[in-house]
């Protein structure tokens, strides 16, 4: 079963790849293109139809981001659809790799790094279906491709579980709402980036950063109860396992220190109304923190060394 599990992961990775060629060149040869953008009389709502030249028709309105219909059979859903399918087959692999090790594939640094891939697909699609935002894929792909690559870097082969990492459930949970998480981190941090080019920008297409504000702060009510959910699970975990809830460990520290970015980023923004660079410094800072608490391990050693 592992072999099975490694083959889906390389056909994904392949997927992947093709997904992230096909939307930045999408987006290039829109750019190139004289992208038309129209604004209809008396359109209600301040809405605004954008044609981005890759035959994709994204409706923007001011202080939200609402569906609309996308067009078929472009380059961009051709995209979208190997990117779903990458989903599907990346869940067939560590479904295959559970089953092989006769655990969940939680348990050490390259499952982790699969299943924050995952996590970010998982987020890619889900966001992507319901706000009808494609162009945040130029920034999302490229981070999952390189986790993907990064797990292919490491060995594969299974180990026994330590001792620390027997209480199933328990792990099991914290890790996986540490995977919706980052996950969902990663398109405020997209949205984030972009908002930040917008000025940069001269393609039309480009969402409003009226649009890619709001889109990062929806996928950040999704970030921070997943990692506050992590936290107490980690906690209940840390005192089955070590005696302890909490021993400041470097992979808590930094998860502590994420969930404080995003918890700052949300007060600041329903107590203080921030919105602006302010706010997408802000999340671009707390993906940072998400990656070193990821990697950080790896340099600074602790209980959770392992993983």
């Amino acid at each position: 079963m592992l072999e099975y599990s490694q083959a889906l992961l390389l056909i994904t990775t392949a997927l992947v790849v093709i997904s992230t060629v096909a939307y930045l060149g999408a987006f290039f040869a829109a750019r190139m293109s004289r992208a038309a953008a129209t604004a209809p009389t008396g359109a209600p709502g301040g809405t605004v139809v954008v044609d981005t030249g890759a035959g994709e028709r994204t409706v923007e309105v001011t202080g939200g981001v609402h569906r609309a219909p996308l067009k078929r059979f472009t380059v961009t859903w051709w995209a979208a659809k190997s990117t779903q399918l990458g989903l599907l087959l990346l869940t067939g692999s560590l479904i295959a790799r559970t089953i092989a090790t006769g655990h969940a594939p939680f348990s050490n640094h390259y499952e982790f790094a699969i299943c924050f891939a995952w996590g970010m697909m998982l987020a890619q699609v889900l966001f992507e279906w319901r706000y009808r935002v494609r162009t945040v894929s130029i920034i999302v792909l490229p981070v999952i491709l390189a986790m993907l690559i990064y797990a292919s870097t490491l060995s594969y082969q299974p180990s026994p579980l330590m001792p620390a990492l027997q209480n199933s459930p328990l792990l099991t949970l914290h890790v996986f709402t540490a995977s919706l998480g980052y996950g969902a981190a990663v398109v405020s941090f997209a949205a984030a980036v972009m908002y930040l080019l917008a000025p940069h920008v001269r393609w039309r297409g480009w969402p409003r950063q009226e649009v890619l504000d709001d889109l990062a702060y929806r996928a950040t009510v999704v970030t921070f109860p997943m990692l506050t959910l992590m936290l107490i699970l980690g906690a209940l975990w840390g005192n089955v396992a070590w005696g302890r809830y909490w021993g400041w460990d470097p992979k808590e520290t930094g998860a502590l220190v994420t969930w404080l970015i995003y918890g700052a980023y949300l007060h600041a923004r329903v107590t203080r109304g921030w919105r602006g660079n302010r706010a997408a410094w802000l999340l671009i800072l707390g993906f940072a923190a998400v990656l070193f608490t990821y990697l950080g391990n790896l340099f600074f050693g602790g209980l959770h060394s392992y993983a």
